[in-house]
């Protein structure tokens, strides 16, 4: 298991239940491959550098996890069909 940190930018306009749904998704499918999120650490409503689907405020989101090598590449295919999701970045963590 590689430890990998996962920021995610989401819609700025979602409820807080839209929002935890598409927490509870990501955690899922980090868990699907037999890894583990180790810590969630929500940043909140931030500006961004420029616009993003004409938004310039998001949701930021740093998740901690533990996964296989192999498994991150699904976990970014999933990613991308996440409709809340406007951004994301996974970065290995030595």
């Amino acid at each position: 298991m590689r430890k990998y940190e996962l920021v995610c930018i989401l819609h700025p306009d979602l409820e807080e239940t839209a929002f935890n749904d598409a927490l509870d998704s990501i955690k899922g499918w980090i868990g699907e491959k037999d890894g583990t999120v180790d810590s969630v650490d929500n940043w909140g409503r931030r500006k961004m550098a420029y616009l993003i689907r004409k938004q310039i405020e998001g949701q930021y989101v740093l998740l901690n996890a533990s996964m296989a090598p192999g498994a991150t590449a699904e976990l970014e295919r999933k990613l991308r069909f996440l409709e809340p999701l406007m951004r994301h970045m996974l970065v290995l963590v030595n």
